[in-house]
C-alpha cells in the first residue's frame, strides 16, 4: 500500500509517471478545484468527457495512492478524494541522483504542456474571454533574461502566489475556473561558433 505523503512533496517517480497523463493530471486539478472531494458525475461535467471514460484512470490513481474512493452510502454516488496530507493540490518534489526522480518530472512535465496547448486552444474560441486590461484572462508568452539570485527569490515567491491564487476551490465569489501552466528553467550560455578559419 503506498505511504501517505504530503501533497506538497510528491516524491515517488512511480507516483509521478502515473501523473505523466494529461488525463489523471486533469483529474487530480480538477478534484482541487472541487474542493478535494467529487463524484465521477462532476468530474465529468467539469472536464466536458463521459463518465465511463473516467473510471480506468480513477482507478489508477486509486491504485497509486494518490486518490481514495470514499466509502458511498446507500443512494449515494461514489466520490473520490485526493489523498495525501494537507488540504493543498499535488506539487512535485525533484530529487536529482541515481536514485531521483528527474525522469518521471520530465514525463509530467511533458504531459502538463499538451493539457497547457489544449486549454489555450480552446480557449481562444470562447466568446467573452478577456483579451487586455486588468481582468484579462487569456495569456501565453515566453520571456528569457538575465537573474540575480534575488530575483530568482522573487520569482519563486510571485510563482508561488500564483499557484496558491490559482488553486483555490469553488466558493462564492469565484465564479471562473482557470488554468496556469507554466515552465521555469535556466539556460546554460551556449559557447560562441568560431568562424571557419579563413572566412570572414
Amino acid at each position: 500500500m503506498p505511504r501517505t505523503f504530503d501533497r506538497r512533496a510528491i516524491q515517488d517517480p512511480a507516483q509521478i509517471r502515473l501523473l505523466s497523463s494529461p488525463v489523471r493530471q486533469e483529474l487530480v486539478d480538477t478534484l482541487a478545484a472541487l474542493g478535494g472531494e467529487a463524484s465521477v458525475a462532476d468530474l465529468a461535467e467539469e472536464l466536458g468527457r463521459p463518465a465511463d471514460g473516467l473510471y480506468y484512470h480513477l482507478r489508477t490513481l486509486c491504485r497509486g495512492g494518490l486518490v481514495r474512493e470514499v466509502a458511498a452510502t446507500e443512494g449515494e454516488e461514489r466520490r473520490y478524494r485526493l489523498a495525501g496530507t494537507g488540504d493543498a493540490p499535488l506539487r512535485l518534489a525533484y530529487r536529482a541522483g541515481r536514485t531521483g526522480n528527474l525522469g518521471a518530472v520530465g514525463g509530467f512535465a511533458r504531459g502538463l504542456l499538451r493539457v497547457a496547448t489544449r486549454d489555450f486552444e480552446q480557449a481562444l474560441k470562447l466568446e467573452g474571454v478577456a483579451l487586455d486590461g486588468p481582468r484579462r484572462e487569456l495569456w501565453t508568452a515566453r520571456n528569457k533574461g538575465w537573474l540575480s539570485a534575488r530575483d530568482v527569490e522573487e520569482v519563486n515567491r510571485l510563482i508561488e502566489r500564483l499557484c496558491e491564487l490559482t488553486s483555490q476551490p469553488r466558493a462564492p465569489g469565484r465564479e471562473q475556473l482557470m488554468s496556469l501552466s507554466f515552465v521555469l528553467a535556466p539556460i546554460r550560455a551556449r559557447a560562441k561558433r568560431r568562424a571557419p578559419s579563413g572566412s570572414r
